[in-house]
């Protein structure tokens, strides 16, 4: 499974670009939303200093359907509406690949986290095309399970030095009593460890942002 983040860039024809980019310290958090055959419907947290001025905007923006205030205060609001533009729910419906929330969105652009296969990914590249939506990566990686970055022996080898205080500082259990604790011989423990914290230093490493921001999606995507 591969994960994605993405920064997307919203049509300049679209109303939360036009509403968020005329309020830009304002931020939108998408806490859920769902496609219909030819609108959106959303809940999504408003905050910032013109809250009133930001409702009052949405609301007569031609785009929005149906509104109703959920939440108020002085910096807050939380909305629900209906939309004839939602574009990153199409693309997600469209490409099968669902956005995880929430999704924050301010000054036009929106942040997503995305979890699924190499196919799916560049499928929803494909979409967000489609729908006229900018992206640029912020970083993918290869989610796997641990059990697919550690054999079962390192695996058993790391909880029981997590839990015998191996790892601790100060260590509360030594090499030698971990091995005892095992019924391995110590050079076994020593050397199974050794493995187990290559591999999982060398994935961490790998996990870290710093892909190239202009390469497609799907070039940047881990293969199987």
């Amino acid at each position: 499974m591969a994960q994605a983040t993405l920064t997307v860039t919203m049509p300049e024809q679209v109303w939360i670009q036009q509403v968020s980019v005329a309020y830009p310290d304002a931020t939108f958090r998408v806490l859920a939303a769902v496609p219909g055959s030819e609108s959106g419907f959303a809940l999504v947290r408003i905050t910032g200093r013109n809250v009133t001025d930001i409702v009052d905007d949405i609301t007569d923006h031609p785009q929005i359907t149906e509104l109703t205030l959920v939440e108020w205060s002085d910096n807050e609001a939380t909305i629900h509406f209906e939309t004839t533009a939602p574009l990153l729910l199409f693309s997600s419906r469209e490409s099968g690949m669902p956005i995880e929330l929430p999704v924050e969105i301010q000054d036009g652009e929106a942040t997503i986290d995305v979890t699924g296969s190499r196919e799916r990914l560049a499928e929803l590249a494909e979409q967000l095309e489609r729908f006229g939506l900018q992206y640029r990566i912020e970083n993918v990686s290869d989610r796997l399970h641990e059990s697919q970055v550690l054999s079962e022996r390192q695996l058993e080898v790391v909880v029981a030095a997590v839990e015998q205080g191996y790892y601790d500082t100060p260590r509360r259990c030594s090499l030698t009593e971990l091995a005892e604790h095992l019924g391995i011989a110590k050079s076994t423990c020593s050397e199974t460890l050794h493995r187990a914290e290559e591999s999982i230093v060398k994935r961490f490493v790998e996990d870290l942002p710093g892909l190239e921001d202009d390469e497609p999606l799907d070039e940047q995507l881990p293969t199987n």
